[in-house]
C-alpha cells in the first residue's frame, strides 16, 4: 500500500493494545473479561481479502493491536471465540450487526465503523447491550469532498459521453454542438453542510461560485464569511436557485426520500442534481422520470439503492446521467486512515479512555 502523505488533522495517538490491566466494563450482568499477559485483544471481522473481506493491507495494520478472528472461525468455534471478541471492526456494512450476533458475545464493548455512514447499524439495539459505537468521519471528508467536485466537473462537461466518442471505432469526427456547462460563476446549493460539505464549499469557492446550503444548523458567521456561502433556511429556496444541488447528508428517517418528484420539479430544467450521501436519500422513480422528461438537466450519483443497481434498472440506460460504485472514500490514503482511526476509538474503548470518534442513539 502507499505511503499516507502528510496530513493537516492529525489524528488521535493510538493508545497502547488493552493488555491484563483491561478487565470488562460491566454493563447490566455481564461478566469481566480478564486476558492473560500480553495477551492482545481479539476482534472480529468477515474475512480477510477476498470479495467483501477487510483488504490484506489493513488487517496487517490491525494485527498490530488486536488478534483477528474472522466470523468462519468464530462460527467454526463458537464456545471459544465468543468470550473472547470485545470489538467488532465493520468494513463496507460486514459483518452485518444483529441482534443473533450481540447475543452470541457477552463481552463485546465497541463495534467500529469503518466510514462515516452508519445507518447500516440498528444504534438504539447495540446500545441495549452496553455497545458502544464509533465511526471515522475524519479519514472521509476530504476524498468524498473530492467526488463530489469531479462528479459535478464531469457531467457538467460531459466527460464520460467525451471519452465514449472520442475512442469509439465510430467516431469520424467530432461535432461543434457538442457542448457542456460552466461550473465556473455557476451557484451550487449544498443540502447538508457538515466536515464533508464544508470541504466541498471550501473546493467550490476555488472555481468563484455562489455558495448556498441548507442545514439543520446554521453555521457560524465567521464560517459562512469563510467561503462565501449563503444559509437557505428553507430547502425549497435553495432547489430554485441552484445549478448544482448536491446532497451530503446522512441516511435517517427524515432524509429518506428527501429529493422526490416535488423537490425535482423546483430546480431548474438547467440543473444537475449530485448525490454524494446515500441512495435512498433520492426517489429514484421520480430521479427517472425527471432525467426521461427533461425536468433537470442531469444527474450524477456515487450512491444508489440498491448497490448495484439491478442491470435492467432505467437510470442505467440513460445518457443524462453519471453513476460511479460508492468510491467516495475508496482511496489508498482514506482506507487507510479509516483503518487507524478506527483502532483509535476501539483501544480507547477498551483502555477506558476518551472516544475520538463515538456515533450515538437518536
Amino acid at each position: 500500500m502507499c505511503p499516507v502523505p502528510s496530513r493537516s488533522r492529525e489524528l488521535p495517538a493510538l493508545p497502547a493494545a488493552a493488555g491484563s490491566s483491561c478487565g470488562r466494563r460491566v454493563v447490566g450482568k455481564k461478566p469481566a473479561l480478564v486476558m492473560a499477559e500480553g495477551e492482545l485483544p481479539a476482534v472480529l471481522i468477515l474475512d480477510i481479502g477476498g470479495t467483501h473481506g477487510v483488504l490484506e493491507d489493513l488487517a496487517a495494520i490491525l494485527k498490530k493491536h488486536f488478534h483477528l478472528i474472522t466470523m468462519k472461525e468464530f462460527l467454526g468455534n463458537k464456545e471459544e471465540m465468543r468470550k473472547k471478541i470485545q470489538s467488532v471492526f465493520v468494513f463496507e456494512c460486514r459483518p452485518t450487526i444483529d441482534r443473533e450476533l450481540l447475543e452470541s458475545l457477552p463481552n463485546l464493548k465497541v463495534i467500529a465503523n469503518s466510514g462515516v455512514g452508519v445507518d447500516h447499524l440498528d444504534l438504539k439495539m447495540i446500545s441495549s447491550f452496553g455497545v458502544k459505537v464509533t465511526n471515522t468521519p475524519h479519514a472521509v471528508a476530504d476524498p468524498t469532498a473530492d467526488i463530489g467536485m469531479a462528479l459535478m466537473l464531469a457531467s457538467a462537461r460531459r466527460l464520460v459521453e467525451g471519452c465514449h466518442i472520442a475512442v469509439s471505432p465510430d467516431t469520424k469526427y467530432f461535432a461543434v454542438d457538442w457542448l457542456g456547462v460552466e461550473v465556473t460563476r455557476a451557484t451550487l446549493g449544498i443540502i447538508g453542510m457538515g466536515s464533508i460539505g464544508y470541504k466541498v464549499a471550501q473546493r467550490a469557492r476555488a472555481f468563484n461560485m455562489r455558495i448556498l446550503y441548507h442545514n439543520r444548523n446554521r453555521r457560524r458567521k465567521e464560517e459562512e464569511e469563510a467561503v462565501g456561502a449563503r444559509y437557505c433556511a428553507k430547502i425549497e429556496d435553495l432547489l430554485q436557485q441552484s445549478d448544482f444541488v448536491m446532497l451530503v447528508v446522512n441516511l435517517t428517517p427524515e432524509t429518506h426520500k428527501l429529493i422526490g418528484k416535488k423537490e425535482l420539479g423546483l430546480m431548474k430544467p438547467t440543473a444537475t442534481l449530485i448525490n454524494i450521501s446515500r441512495g435512498a436519500v433520492i426517489d429514484q422513480d421520480a430521479l427517472v422520470e425527471a432525467l426521461q422528461n427533461k425536468v433537470i438537466r442531469a444527474a450524477a450519483l456515487d450512491v444508489t439503492y440498491p448497490e448495484p443497481l439491478p442491470r435492467d434498472h432505467p437510470l442505467l440506460n440513460l445518457n443524462n446521467v453519471i453513476i460511479t460504485p460508492h468510491i467516495g472514500t475508496a482511496t489508498v490514503q482514506a482506507i487507510r486512515m479509516m483503518a487507524e482511526e478506527a483502532i483509535a476509538n476501539m483501544l480507547a474503548v477498551l483502555n477506558d479512555q476518551p472516544i475520538p470518534s463515538e456515533v450515538f442513539p437518536k
